[in-house]
């Protein structure tokens, strides 16, 4: 203990004796050590701040994608309650414009499934299944067609046999009447209509006695007279009947047949389409007369266009094929004819063949297969200015208006501001046009420069976005120039609504009548279109005038045709006969033409 105590003392006082160099080279190295571990552990803190950072950065993106998805879907849910609110006004409202009800609900209920899908997804929920096309309920197979049998025929049917009021029609020579002995007739009968009933025509060509100078006898028989078809059993009357029934009313041939059947006359359907397609066909150089006198003198000229489907040509063996696709194009020139133009397909092409060579004003709606006619392509010349434009602000309402469907306030908005102009139009609808231009440049000019101001305004918040909004907003702005032009002349008109209404003839035919048989039926039937809208347009009854066509059409000059165009019928027929023109066949009189006289 003694020693070890003594060693200790030793060893302190050994430690006491140090010198001062080695004391501060200890307190050097443990302040490194010090200094040291602190940098250590600066490092780490530094290290975990980084390792922070780029986890909340991770955040940050994983947060951002997540709200850029929930606004793609949040976008695409209005978007599609603003399409199935437009899909049920199409379906539910607008039953006579539209095409094909069966793929509108076939639509609706796919946009359906995929807004409930998106409903599900926006409240949370993730098993919401993808949608597929398995979803779409499949069209129901069609029908086989009818089997109809074909029998013996019979040959020409008596005509006599038929129960129905009779009307003897006598034809003579005028060569002979008075020089000649009348002995007998030779009769053949046809069917003609009255407004209510049928009525027969026994055509009698007269027999005659004649002596020559040298006592010999001969007999003579009146030939027949001209006529559009000479072995028909139709009167014109009847004819006209068929046709307009079809044209005016939509009343498809099957339904016609079954009419006249019920009236004691059967008539085959295919028979009324041989009957339809002659004579539109036959008639159609008078469309084409007046067609060249519109695009010679017209001011304006309005269009539209819709489809029509096109039976396909028979088939040997194999499924039966569905109908082929064309169009029927709608023009109006001015008040003086309107006119109907069938082509297969609907492109610029089918715009600049019936254009081609007019350079005054065409209003249409805006369709992109106009834009190389109003850029000068279809011109006959190089000196030849291109036709002017004119814009439709009916259609540019119309889609405010499926926006406003949608309960989009903007769009309401917009639908006040335009119905002011068209309360102007209809204030100054009966106006000349010199009074209706000034008033329209004094107050209907300042309410579509504002409109436009405010359009531009509102389309710079939305154009980011899709929907009906910005649709209607970029038409109108697009389109400033055309739906501006009815300011330059009062005889211009604001709205294409004439065409839309020309073409609801065709809109209604599809839905009774289905389909035209050929493309050259649906030519007949656009020849047959304009001639009855042009005599609606000019207070003359349709079926009367198709008659009377059929009447005097083969004895006319070929020359002369824009006579019988709606536009100078009436004044035509008072130059003619009338006892001549009430007779269902016979001589007829060409009376002088209008620009000798």
């Amino acid at each position: 203990m003694i020693l070890r105590r003594q060693g200790a003392i030793h060893l302190r006082r050994s430690h006491g004796g140090v010198d001062k160099r080695d004391r501060t080279d200890y307190n050097v190295r443990v302040d490194g050590a010090t200094a040291r571990s602190d940098t250590l552990e600066d490092d780490s803190l530094a290290a975990r701040v980084r390792e922070l950072e780029a986890k909340l950065a991770s955040v940050m993106r994983e947060r951002d994608e997540i709200a850029k998805e929930r606004d793609k879907l949040r976008s695409a849910y209005h978007a599609l309650v603003a399409e199935l609110e437009r899909l049920r006004r199409r379906i539910f409202l607008a039953k006579a414009e539209r095409v094909d009800a069966h793929q509108l609900e076939l639509e609706f209920a796919h946009k359906r499934k995929e807004l409930e899908r998106l409903t599900q997804l926006l409240s949370g929920g993730t098993d919401a299944p993808a949608l597929t096309q398995d979803d779409v309920a499949k069209p129901p197979p069609a029908a086989d067609a009818r089997t109809r049998s074909k029998g013996k025929r019979g040959g020409r049917r008596d005509l006599r046999a038929l129960d129905m009021p009779e009307e003897r029609c006598e034809v003579h020579d005028p060569s002979l009447v008075g020089n000649a002995e009348v002995i007998g007739f030779d009769e053949s009968a046809q069917i003609g209509y009255r407004k209510g009933s049928f009525v027969r025509f026994i055509i009698a060509r007269a027999k005659y006695k004649q002596i020559d100078a040298a006592g010999n006898e001969t007999f003579p028989t009146v030939e027949p007279p001209k006529t559009l078809f000479p072995k028909t059993m139709a009167a014109p009357s009847l004819m006209a009947h068929v046709i307009c029934e079809r044209a005016l009313k939509a009343v498809p041939f099957c339904r016609q047949e079954e009419s006249f059947g019920r009236d004691g006359f059967p008539l085959d359907r295919g028979t009324m389409s041989r009957w339809n397609e002659d004579v539109g066909m036959t008639l159609g150089p008078i469309v084409e007369a007046a067609l060249r006198e519109a695009m010679r003198t017209a001011f304006c000229l309005a269009t539209d266009a819709t489809g029509i489907a096109i039976q396909p040509g028979p088939r040997a063996g194999g499924p039966r094929r569905s109908c082929n696709k064309g169009h029927f194009f709608v023009i109006l020139a001015d008040r003086d004819h309107v006119f109907f133009e069938y082509h297969r397909k609907h492109n610029s092409d089918a715009v600049g063949s019936m254009f081609r060579g007019f350079s005054g004003y065409i209003q249409a709606d805006a369709h992109c297969v106009y834009d190389a006619l109003f850029r000068g392509e279809f011109r006959s010349c190089d000196d030849e200015e291109p036709p002017k434009e004119v814009g439709c602000l009916s259609h540019a309402r119309r889609k405010f208006y499926e926006a406003a469907a949608a309960k989009d306030t903007i769009a309401r908005e917009a639908l006040f501001r335009l119905r002011m102009l068209f309360e102007n139009e209809e204030a100054w609808r009966k106006l000349p046009p010199e009074t209706r231009k000034r008033l329209r440049l004094e107050k209907s000019k300042p309410l579509l420069v504002d409109f436009f101001s405010w359009a531009e305004v509102q389309y710079g918040f939305v154009k980011d976005q899709r929907g009906l909004l910005r649709t209607a907003l970029g038409y109108a702005l697009r389109h400033r120039e055309a739906l501006c032009r009815f300011l330059d002349d009062g005889r211009l008109r604001m709205e294409n609504n004439a065409s839309e209404r020309a073409l609801r003839t065709v809109a209604l035919g599809r839905v009774n009548w289905l389909f035209c048989g050929s493309d050259d039926h649906a030519q007949a039937m656009a020849n047959i279109f304009s001639l009855v809208a042009s005599c609606k347009l000019h207070g003359l009854d349709p079926e009367r005038y198709i008659a009377e066509m059929i009447r005097v059409f083969a004895h006319w000059p070929r020359d002369r045709y824009l006579e019988l165009a709606p536009k100078y019928w009436a004044a035509t027929r008072a130059r003619i006969d009338a006892d001549q023109l009430a007779r269902p066949v016979g001589f007829l009189t060409v009376p002088p033409s209008l620009a000798a006289e």
